[in-house]
């Protein structure tokens, strides 16, 4: 894994004029965080979008925008940009500039590096509706992909003119995994390839009547995100979840659930799986009756009395030993205090192999929120402790904590 590691590698920011330009700040950000250098090229209307300025300042490197500054062209700048650069990513990549790539034109300093570049390229469309749709982009598109281009996204949803459709541009996180998944090796050479990974996200609802249910604040943000970096990865993954307002990542296998019994019987119709990734915040226990009807208050009575009985346990039993025991197991703990004793005992009691420990009490705000500060435990004793990160994020890092460890269990660590 070590020439999967982004650490020193250096990305071209191509940035289109769309309103999506924003998150390219974001994008920045995150990427300078993973050690990756970035160096940007703004086009005419990306300025009126994001400034020189803002870009420059996240980048930590000058910007670039003219084809004929007599000093950058006086050193061959658009040939030099595009051979310097271990990846070259366009973002967003409008219908104009995509139009430019599908034939070969160079007009400005964007389209002749792109024209000029011996590296891969990763696109992050973002348009009206419309115009994605349109039958001259879906030409472009499959001139682009012919090409070996990369695409990621875009998204559906409400858009900045008001229509709703496909055309958002991918999330920053979005973009992040699809990078870091190139520098992992490409398309051809990703480290999960032919690996089967069950995922559990979200909470579970447990009816009381049909009307009300027990649940817990989950998101479903993070079992969602990891499921998202392991198929960047190159994994083929179920994501088997429970009731929750995000988005299924693209190309994973869905299994939507309502209540814990489901979600077990749901992971054990997936089996059998190289890895497991329980992230699910599923109930402990659930009402031993359900009502047929909806309860009434009564004003001669008392709230119902609801007897509980306990849930099964999808973690331990992914984690017993048995022939469909997958090779990797691992759980969370979402805990309120003494947070890494708790999971200490939590990791021996399940017999996982891995304990990821996140502290959720209220001050964090981290459940159901965007953003987790993690610690890990194994089996071996090894203890990890993550800087808070975007839940996004976390996915990547467990994704690639994950490959690496497939990589020593093989031999080839």
């Amino acid at each position: 894994m070590a020439n999967g590691d982004p650490a020193g590698r250096r990305v071209l920011l191509v940035i289109g004029g769309g309103i999506a330009a924003y998150k390219c700040l974001e994008l920045i950000r995150r990427l300078r965080d993973h050690g990756v250098g970035v160096r940007a090229i703004l086009t005419r209307a990306a300025t009126q979008f994001v400034t020189p300025l803002s870009v420059a300042s996240l980048a930590g490197d000058r910007v670039y925008q003219d084809l004929f500054s007599l000093t950058d062209e006086a050193e061959m700048g658009h040939i030099r940009l595009s051979r310097e650069a271990d990846l070259v990513v366009v973002a967003p990549a409008t219908a104009d500039l995509m139009a430019k790539m599908a034939g070969g034109h160079a007009d400005d300093l964007a389209s002749t590096a792109l024209l000029a570049t011996d590296k891969p390229v990763l696109v992050a469309p973002a348009m009206n509706p419309m115009m994605w749709g349109h039958a001259a982009t879906r030409r472009n598109v499959q001139r682009l992909q012919a090409d070996g281009v990369g695409f990621v996204g875009p998204e559906g949803g409400d858009m900045a003119c008001g229509e709703e459709g496909v055309g958002r541009m991918a999330e920053p996180h979005d973009i992040l995994e699809a990078i870091l998944a190139r520098f992992d090796g490409g398309a051809d050479e990703r480290p999960l390839d032919g690996r089967h990974a069950v995922v559990t996200s979200g909470p579970t609802h447990e009816p009381i009547d049909p009307v009300r249910f027990i649940a817990n604040r989950s998101s479903g943000r993070q079992g969602h995100a990891i499921a998202a970096a392991l198929h960047a990865l190159g994994a083929r993954v179920t994501l088997v979840h429970g009731p929750v307002g995000v988005a299924a990542p693209a190309g994973v296998d869905v299994r939507p659930v309502e209540t814990a019994a489901e979600m077990a019987a749901a992971v054990t119709a997936s089996l059998p799986a190289d890895i497991a990734v329980c992230a699910a915040a599923v109930a402990d226990w659930r009402p031993a009756a359900v009502a047929a009807a909806k309860l009434k208050k009564s004003a001669d009575a008392g709230p119902p009395l609801i007897a509980l009985t306990p849930n099964p346990d999808i973690l331990k039993a992914l984690a017993e030993p048995g022939p469909h025991r997958p090779a990797l197991v691992v759980g969370f703990a979402a805990e309120t205090d003494d947070v890494e004793r708790h999971a200490r005992n939590k990791l021996e009691r399940k017999g996982c192999d891995w304990l990821l420990a996140n502290d959720v009490s209220p001050p964090t705000g981290t459940f159901g929120g965007s953003r987790n500060r993690i610690v890990l435990f194994t089996r071996d004793g090894e203890v990890e402790r993550w800087p808070e990160l975007d839940k996004a994020d976390v996915g990547v890092r467990l994704a690639r904590r994950i490959a690496e460890h497939v990589d020593v269990l093989e031999g080839r660590g």
